[in-house]
C-alpha cells in the first residue's frame, strides 16, 4: 500500500519538478513575505516567481494550514 500524499502536498512533486526548487525553499520564501493574506501571497508566487495558480495556491494553503498547527 502506498502512501499517496492528499490535499495541497499532492501537488509537491510536480511543483518540485516544474520549478526546479525543493517545497522546503518555497515554503521559506512564503514564511519570510511580508504578506499574510492567502489570495496576497497567491498573486505574489504567479508573479514574482512564475507559479501556476494550482501550484502557488496549494503551497499557501500548506504553508498557512501547518503554521495554524
Amino acid at each position: 500500500m502506498t502512501n499517496t500524499p492528499k490535499g495541497p502536498a499532492s501537488y509537491f512533486p510536480s511543483i518540485e519538478e516544474k520549478y526546479g526548487r525543493p517545497i522546503a525553499d518555497w515554503l521559506a520564501l512564503i514564511a519570510a513575505s511580508p504578506l499574510t493574506k492567502h489570495l496576497e501571497l497567491v498573486t505574489w508566487l504567479k508573479t514574482e516567481h512564475g507559479l501556476g495558480h494550482g501550484h502557488a495556491n496549494a503551497l499557501v494553503a500548506h504553508a498557512r494550514a501547518t503554521a495554524r498547527g
